[in-house]
């Protein structure tokens, strides 16, 4: 079972490299990473395991943040709309098509491999198309919006040695570009 102690912060020099592509079909080590990482996620938000082992609350997490340097990803969350729990579990995933339009989570983005709450609007783009494959080595196309567009793109940048912060603007940390979307 994963916990904070197997997350990796801020300043490992893990989370900087670009994390390399993972072959399929996946090993048994690889398919019990994956498999964990979406077992935290589900931990992480239940109040009562999160509690008993004292996790922070998450809605995505990629392989790097475990040391792991592989294009893995795991997104979990309870959509209010759909009501119902978005997850995806995904393998060497690349952007294939975005949105001109941005959107930004108003109040900042966090995660679990910093601890500190760095304060600042993160433009991403509204809407994206991803490929990737399952765990079973399927190739699925995802076309995702709002909040899972922007999970997708916090994980996929960690592939890619790149922070949630490393897109806040320095000189006006707050400033929301023009036509930019909120998303709540």
């Amino acid at each position: 079972m994963l916990t904070m102690k197997d997350i990796i912060r801020d300043g490992h020099p893990t989370l900087r490299a670009k994390a390399e592509e993972v072959p399929l079909p996946l090993s048994t080590e690889d398919r019990q990473l994956i498999d964990d990482m979406l077992e935290f996620l589900k931990m992480s938000q239940d109040e009562e395991q999160s509690r008993k082992y004292q996790l922070r609350s998450g809605v995505g997490i990629a392989a790097p943040q475990l040391n792991h340097k592989k294009r893995m990803l795991v997104i979990h969350f309870y959509d209010e709309k759909k009501g119902d729990y978005v997850t995806h579990q995904l393998i060497n995933p690349k952007i294939i098509s975005h949105s001109v339009e941005k959107s930004y989570l108003p109040t900042g983005e966090g995660c679990l491999s910093v601890d500190e709450a760095i304060p600042g609007i993160v433009h991403r783009y509204a809407r994206i198309t991803i490929k990737a494959y399952t765990p079973d080595g399927e190739e699925v196309k995802l076309r995702l919006k709002d909040f899972s567009a922007i999970v997708a793109q916090h994980e996929i940048d960690h592939l890619n040695g790149v922070m949630f912060y490393d897109h806040i603007d320095k000189a006006d940390p707050m400033k929301v570009q023009k036509d930019a979307i909120a998303v709540e």
